[in-house]
């Protein structure tokens, strides 16, 4: 019996036939530019490092902010490691990717810490707060990827989905941590 629809190998077929029509048209269109003259090619030039100085300031600002977050959200685990030791061998993992995280987002500033104070009284309830920050954290993440470049725009998505996941690991943690 034969499938109907859409497959995957009809998809990629079709996905490659699309690259490929696009790599011959741009192959096709490219002695233009020499028989034009250089008047255009300077200001054209100039403006592509202006655009590139422009995204490295932009890519600054969002790694800084990311950054910023990250540190916040380890300052959390640091706060609930020490005011809640019961909870330690579980969310030390956690911990541990989101130092990497901060250290990816900012490589060579150490470990500076965002400041972060539970208001929750038992242990259960700080893990859920915790699962909120991841929450949040995933959130501004997955907004940076909007502004930023390419290759930050793959780390912050990695980044979001890793808080995402953590925020699910901490709430099932919280429903299993005694009150």
């Amino acid at each position: 019996m034969r499938r109907t629809g859409t497959t995957r190998r009809g998809a990629l077929t079709a996905a490659g036939t699309i690259a490929m029509g696009a790599v011959l048209a741009g192959c096709g269109s490219g002695g233009d530019d020499e028989s034009a003259g250089r008047k255009g090619s300077a200001r054209t030039d100039a403006r592509t490092a202006a655009d590139r100085a422009s995204g490295a300031r932009s890519e600054k600002t969002l790694r800084a902010s990311a950054a910023r977050t990250t540190a916040t959200l380890l300052a959390g685990y640091e706060h609930i490691r020490t005011a809640h030791p019961a909870t330690a061998a579980a969310i030390t993992p956690m911990h541990d990717a989101v130092r990497a995280h901060l250290k990816a987002l900012a490589p060579g500033t150490g470990d500076t810490l965002g400041f972060a104070r539970s208001r929750a009284g038992g242990p259960a309830a700080a893990v859920r707060e915790l699962a909120a920050a991841e929450r949040r954290a995933a959130a501004s993440h997955t907004e940076a990827l909007l502004k930023a470049p390419p290759e930050l725009a793959r780390l912050l998505a990695s980044v979001a989905a890793a808080c995402s996941a953590h925020a699910y690991l901490l709430t099932e943690l919280a429903k299993e941590t005694s009150a």
